[in-house]
């Protein structure tokens, strides 16, 4: 008996070992693939050089900054609508892709199932470009690439709850004779609303840094000023248009932590 005790710890460190060998392999592949290799070294300037391009960034045009009102204000509104729409377009998907009340689950389940995981498949800029490409740039646009990004987590998460909801209330809905969309109304949404709540604050703070992030390959807000005074080599401008950001950001931290405590 104490001759297994003692192979037993021997397998399984021997398991552990392979296992960080192979990261440590894979970790040095990957460092020398990027860096050495794929990194041209000759372009890359001296320390005094970096340091000098970094000084064109400051100081920030403060006089700037206070014409920037607008534009963040339509960063704000672009990460609120985003996730309005994602919210309503998640409930169906949810429904769908939730097994114990999709509709039908040989169609439905899978369909529910493609639509989160190919919407948090493609990034946002990239859902960003397509918009951009089909409606010309502008923040209806990024509205629409940030709502498409959202279904995914917002529609997974609720899924989720409403596949690990306590059946007890909904046993006795069904005792009553109560039809099925009682048994949605009164036996699954008052368990999953507080959760969902919390998911839809915590993915609009998400997109208020996205929106930021999408508006800079055109969706419209402070990303597109951004990009606009760097391609002009405006850089204490852009520099303004960070400060923003960072002014928004902090809002949306604090918002959410404010909503978050409210509902918990």
């Amino acid at each position: 008996m104490a001759e297994l005790e003692s192979v037993i710890p021997k397998k399984s460190n021997l398991k552990r070992n392979i296992w960080l060998l192979a990261f440590a392999l894979v970790f040095v592949w990957s460092v020398w693939g990027i860096f050495v290799v794929e990194t041209k070294w000759s372009n890359v300037g001296t320390i005094a050089q970096v340091l000098r391009a970094i000084a064109r960034f400051f100081p920030p045009n403060w006089g700037y900054v206070l014409e920037l009102g607008q534009a963040t204000f339509d960063t704000f509104l672009i990460g609120l609508l985003g996730t309005f729409l994602s919210l309503v377009l998640s409930i169906p998907v949810a429904w769908f892709a939730a097994h114990n009340i999709s509709p039908f689950v040989p169609i439905c389940y899978p369909v529910g199932r493609f639509i989160m995981t190919i919407s948090r498949s493609v990034h946002e800029v990239v859902w960003a470009l397509i918009f951009v490409a089909a409606l010309g740039l502008g923040p209806f646009a990024g509205i629409l690439a940030l709502s498409l990004r959202s279904i995914g987590f917002v529609s997974k998460m609720t899924a989720e709850q409403i596949e690990d909801i306590d059946y007890r209330p909904i046993e006795a809905i069904r005792a009553a004779g109560g039809s099925r969309i009682d048994e949605i109304l009164w036996g699954i949404i008052p368990q999953i609303l507080p959760q969902f709540i919390g998911t839809a604050i915590f993915q609009w703070d998400i997109n208020i840094r996205r929106a930021t992030i999408i508006g800079i390959v055109g969706g419209g807000g402070l990303g597109l000023l951004f990009s606009i005074k760097m391609q002009a080599y405006q850089y204490s401008d852009a520099t303004a248009v960070l400060v923003a950001i960072l002014v928004l950001v902090l809002a949306g931290e604090y918002i959410s932590t404010k909503l978050r405590s409210m509902i918990s």
